[in-house]
């Protein structure tokens, strides 16, 4: 799994159990050692890996495209927490809705999003080029835009773009010039 020639999927569920059970004998585990981000990014890895493994037919990550990064979303939508109403549904809209609805759980776009940054980084770590990165295609940005919006109308909530907190500006001393009083008895 170290470069993207490499990554034969059967060869990464071998090494992933091989990792595994290292990691579980040893008295320190690798995991304690990487942030919470890197692991979650490795399980990512990991998981979008066994995906391709199991498309049918299988699936060379050195194949993969933009199309089966917006096929491998779609497929998570299956497992996500996140109520989407439809235009027909009467809470379209309401951020808090008073009753329960038949629309679909969905994933996040926060999640989605989220997801193809860390899938981003780790194609690259893993010897991706970031030219024929399929997590960086217009598709995949296009359809992240779309899924935002979408959640956003359905919700009654729109999702604005972080601020990045600056500092408040230093103020300059003003420089005033200060005209003397006129002298005493000089008018």
């Amino acid at each position: 799994m170290d470069s993207i020639g490499e990554m034969d999927i059967s060869s990464n569920s071998q090494n992933e159990g091989t990792l595994m059970n290292v990691s579980h004998n040893s008295g320190t585990s690798s995991s304690s050692t990487s942030s919470r981000y890197e692991n979650q990014k490795r399980r990512d890895w990991n998981t979008f890996g066994q995906y391709l493994k199991n498309h049918k037919p299988p699936l060379a990550l050195s194949r993969c495209s933009g199309a089966h990064v917006l096929e491998f979303l779609r497929y998570l939508d299956q497992f996500g927490k996140t109520k989407v109403h439809t235009p027909i549904c009467p809470f379209y809209g309401h951020p808090n809705p008073p009753a329960p609805c038949p629309c679909p759980l969905r994933q996040a776009w926060g999640s989605l999003d989220a997801l193809i940054g860390r899938l981003r980084a780790a194609f690259e770590e893993n010897g991706g080029k970031p030219e024929a990165n399929p997590f960086g295609a217009r598709a995949v940005r296009l359809y992240l835009r779309e899924v935002r919006d979408l959640q956003s109308k359905a919700r009654g909530i729109s999702y604005e773009k972080k601020k990045r907190k600056r500092p408040p500006p230093q103020q300059i001393p003003s420089l005033q010039l200060q005209v003397p009083p006129p002298p005493p008895g000089a008018s």
